[in-house]
């Protein structure tokens, strides 16, 4: 019978993507976010799943949702082991990309859950599944919360209102990104800016800080106000909330966690045939500059 279908699926499309689908021994990924407070914001459809798999890989980032993970799905696994002490992060990286794919090869259907939202700074999940499509296996991710929309509830910012730009702050830095100051400025990572790993009790070095500050001054003056933000990962504690200046950030104890805020520059400046199109009735097209 499975061999009939799978002709069936040859005999309609040539034999590609919907002979892969129709044959259900092989394996399957499912990459979902877990949110930033992970019993909380985990959606349904996440839930449901991790549930399912029948194999669960995952990296959260507190003991007590570790816990709640492992009572989901009992073949529950985490991916905490692949970071070491002085270990690279890519290295890292790579190791939980392998433990995955490793997994699907075998014919499972496997869900790997990252918390916060999986497809934002987390390479596994987008190694993963371009490698697992690529080799024939069904992938697909499952969209999270991330810490930028925690942000945006617990700073209040309306990311429509001047518009919103959002860089890593390592590469920020070094490939001197353009972005508009009269709009609001997202760095994530700031917290461990320009470190190849991760290892407990660091904070960002006051010299890097300084470096990124001296940039930054280049389009916002000294008394410019700018916040640490580090997003609450439990229910009955409140986000980390830091404001300071432009010109304090360097002497700013920043968290691994942290992500750095700077909110938009007044601009005076508006096209005056755009304004009119507010005012007027009807939708005259822009007529182009001579």
């Amino acid at each position: 019978m499975e061999g009939d279908r799978r002709r069936l699926s040859r005999a309609r499309d040539g034999g590609g993507l919907v002979e892969a689908i129709a044959d259900r021994s092989r394996g399957s990924l499912v990459v979902v976010g877990t949110g930033i407070r992970v019993i909380e914001q985990t959606t349904p459809e996440a839930l449901g799943a991790m549930q399912r798999a029948d194999k669960l890989f995952y990296l959260v980032a507190d003991p007590l949702s570790d816990a709640w993970v492992r009572e989901l799905n009992p073949t529950a696994e985490s991916l905490a082991d692949a970071y070491r002490p002085g270990r690279a992060r890519r290295h890292s990286y790579r190791e939980m990309t392998e433990r995955i794919l490793a997994a699907v090869r075998g014919g499972l259907a496997v869900c790997a859950a990252f918390y916060g939202h999986p497809g934002v700074f987390v390479g596994p999940s987008h190694d993963a599944i371009r490698r697992a499509r690529r080799e024939g296996f069904r992938a697909r991710m499952l969209p999270g919360i991330s810490a930028e929309d925690c942000l945006f509830a617990d700073l209040g910012v309306n990311p429509a209102a001047a518009g919103c730009q959002s860089f890593e702050a390592t590469d920020f830095l070094a490939a001197r990104r353009r972005f508009d100051p009269s709009s609001a400025l997202i760095l994530w990572q700031v917290g461990v800016l320009g470190e190849p790993s991760v290892h407990d009790g660091m904070t960002c070095r006051p010299e890097r800080l300084a470096m990124l500050a001296a940039w930054l001054g280049r389009f916002y003056p000294p008394r410019h106000p700018v916040f640490l933000y580090e997003a609450s990962p439990f229910v009955i504690c409140d986000a980390a909330i830091r404001r300071t200046s432009l010109a304090k950030l360097s002497r700013s104890t920043v968290q691994p966690m942290m992500t750095l805020y700077v909110p938009p520059r007044p601009s005076r400046l508006r096209d005056p045939r755009v304004k009119r199109w507010m005012t007027e009735r009807g939708t005259a097209a822009m007529a182009p500059r001579k």
